[in-house]
């Protein structure tokens, strides 16, 4: 019985307690006027924010149960007829409960509706909410506690709020919408946490940012800093130290990710990457801030799958510029060169899609990136360094070595707008390279085996690739050894002609020419290629060319001479020699052999090559059944000319 007495007893004692603090809110209530309640706290938001609160709308006074204030129509800051500072819908605030038993108004919380918070900074960096900052440090100053705290609510709360910042002197609007925070600077810490949501650019992002010694942070000394962004595009944190006096200062771990780097820059207002990739991006260093540079050392960055390590530095000072040194086991350049197409698929013909340079102004990079291994849409590349080097729009990737179609690579490809279109200048040195693989991949021809030797200065404008190859101008140089000409056996053709001149043409486009030594030059002048010297020597054939190649129309015209190396014939005739004609695409090009040169070594159509000369009629004849007998039309070397003066030359075919 004695302790469900004094169950009973401590009951009626805690009801009398409450019943006397209501009784004592009730009193408080009616004894402490409205108009007191709002100043008390319109002088503590004015001692807090150093702004002066102007109250347009209603007020609402709430001391029981528990103290509430609320203000409609809330502007901190005198506008001056512009935008202030600050306005909000409605201002709540939360009275702390036990001084006001003693009639002392004080404010526990503040939470903002639907605030509108603009920040400007003028052109001589000033910005309109100075006084906030001279007032949080009085507030948390290293005299602060000998003058009294003056700051007696730590959190305020922001429901729907729109944040608008704009930097005159760096021509900066940016405007944050639907923003839920909570500001915190806990009594018993000296830390500052922000947590909460916003949204920029249509996109939500958590934030969470953490300051480990808040007066310390107001002062410009260092403090610790965390800070986290997480948000449908990107992930950023951040974990070190930051100081802003005398200059700004961070020093910390940062890491970043987001599964398109692409997305991303055009959600940052960058302009679009001019060529495929750059989706799957992770990023981790030691990140060193020092004014308007920030440096990654020991980076680990992973884009579109390829690792790589090394230090990079951006600065934003001025012009933005990326600098840095990475290196990496493995790199596929596949994803970055699948939208660059030469040729059309189908047609074989160059490419006349638009080439766009736009992604590469406002930026200026200076990269060097080496690799053990790269690979690129089915090309293998062995130990490779190449310099990118980016400056007003003009793109340079420089190629220090690459172990490549089994040989080395050096030189330099520029990219640049110009007018309506883009600039290329490009000069390239392949040594010891494999022929058949170097020719197919760069040129799409598949007529050369063995190994040598390939250098090219080459420039041209134009919108698209076809424009480009119609103003290239520029030199090339080729030399093989002990390789052979695929698709053409000139020495079977001469042996078998030599034996029988007018035997059918169309059986030797098949098998091989061995070659000891191969000898081009040409001279680009506006996408057409001109035959300076060419030769081709092997232990059976010996071959010249001249003439010229169309770059936009990919084909060839070109005259030359075969002749069978060797002793001389049994009937003491030097060796045979045979001018032909190569015309037609250069993948696929046709030869034909000189018919007057046929006709003559024939003993039994010579005498009549002899006898139609002043006839027409015969010559047509006689023409007519060379062209069946050889598989087809009659070359246009000088001497064909000559036995048919009135056979008009093959057009040439249209660009």
């Amino acid at each position: 019985m004695s302790v469900v007495t004094g169950f009973k007893r401590l009951g009626f004692a805690v009801a009398a307690l409450l019943l006397a603090i209501f009784g004592i809110l009730g009193i408080v209530s009616v004894l402490v006027p409205a108009d007191q309640v709002r100043e008390a706290i319109k002088s503590e938001i004015r001692a807090v924010t150093g702004l002066d609160p102007v109250l347009r709308g209603d007020i609402s006074v709430s001391l029981f149960p528990y103290g509430k204030v609320s203000f409609a129509d809330v502007t901190l800051g005198d506008a001056g007829g512009g935008t202030p500072p600050l306005a909000a819908d409605r201002l709540t605030t939360k009275l702390r409960f036990f001084p006001l038993l003693t009639g002392k108004i004080e404010v526990a919380d503040v939470a903002l509706e639907n605030p509108r918070i603009s920040l400007v900074v003028s052109e001589d960096g000033r910005s309109n909410w100075l006084p906030l900052v001279a007032s949080l440090n009085r507030a948390f100053g290293p005299d602060s506690n000998a003058r009294g705290r003056v700051m007696s609510f730590s959190e305020i709360r922001v429901t729907g709020g729109t944040v608008t910042i704009r930097d005159d002197s760096r021509n900066i609007s940016e405007r944050v919408t639907d923003v839920d925070m909570s500001l915190a600077w806990p009594a018993i810490s000296k830390s500052f946490a922000a947590t909460g949501r916003a949204v920029w650019r249509d996109e939500p992002v958590d934030i969470g940012i953490t300051f480990s010694d808040f007066a310390a942070t107001l002062r410009g000394d260092r403090t610790g800093l965390k800070v986290r962004l997480t948000g449908n595009l990107l992930k950023l944190a951040f974990d070190g130290t930051m100081s802003s006096r005398p200059t700004l200062k961070v020093d910390g771990a940062f890491s970043a990710d987001t599964l398109s780097l692409r997305r991303v820059a055009l959600w940052t207002n960058q302009k679009a990457f001019p060529v495929g990739g750059f989706e799957r991006f992770s990023l981790k260093a030691q990140m060193n801030v020092v004014g308007g540079t920030i440096a990654l050392t020991g980076a680990n960055v992973e884009l579109d799958g390829n690792p790589a390590e090394g230090v990079l530095t951006f600065a934003t000072d001025g012009r933005q510029t990326l600098q840095g040194t990475l290196a990496a086991d493995s790199i596929d350049l596949t994803p970055y060169l699948s939208s660059i197409r030469l040729l059309t698929d189908v047609e074989r013909e160059w490419n006349r899609m638009p080439i766009s340079l736009d992604g590469l102004s406002g930026l200026e990079l200076d990269l060097r990136l080496s690799a053990a291994k790269v690979s690129a849409a089915g090309t293998k590349l062995g130990r490779t360094a190449v310099a990118a080097n980016l400056r007003g729009g003009k793109l340079t990737l420089t190629v220090g070595e690459s172990r490549a179609f089994g040989g080395v690579i050096k030189g330099s490809v520029g990219l640049a707008t110009a007018g309506a279109g883009v600039e290329f200048k490009s000069q390239l040195q392949f040594t010891d390279i494999d022929l058949d693989s170097t020719m197919s991949e760069l040129f799409g021809l598949k007529r050369i085996e063995g190994k040598g030797d390939l250098a090219f200065t080459l420039e041209g404008t134009g919108s698209n690739v076809l424009a480009l190859t119609r103003t290239l101008n520029g030199t090339t140089t080729l030399t093989g050894r002990q390789g052979a000409l695929t698709g053409l056996n000139v020495e079977q053709l001469l042996r078998r002609l030599e034996r029988r001149p007018l035997s059918a043409g169309s059986e030797f486009r098949s098998g091989r020419t061995p070659f000891e030594t191969l000898s081009v030059a040409l001279r680009i002048t506006n996408g057409t290629a001109t035959v300076e010297s060419t030769s081709l020597e092997g232990a059976a054939v010996k071959v010249a060319l001249a003439g010229s190649a169309s770059i936009p129309a990919r084909d060839l015209s070109l005259k030359g001479t075969a002749s069978l190396v060797g002793a001389t014939a049994t009937d003491g005739r030097a060796p045979f020699e045979l001018p032909f004609v190569v015309q037609g695409p250069w993948d696929d090009p046709l030869m034909l052999p000189d018919s007057e040169i046929l006709i003559r070594r024939s003993g039994a159509a010579a005498p009549l090559l002899d006898s139609v000369q002043s006839n027409q009629r015969a010559r047509e004849a006689v023409k007519a059944a060379i062209e069946r007998l050889t598989g087809g039309k009659l070359s246009t070397t000088p001497a064909a000319e000559a036995t048919f003066p009135d056979t008009p030359l093959p057009e040439k075919p249209a660009e």
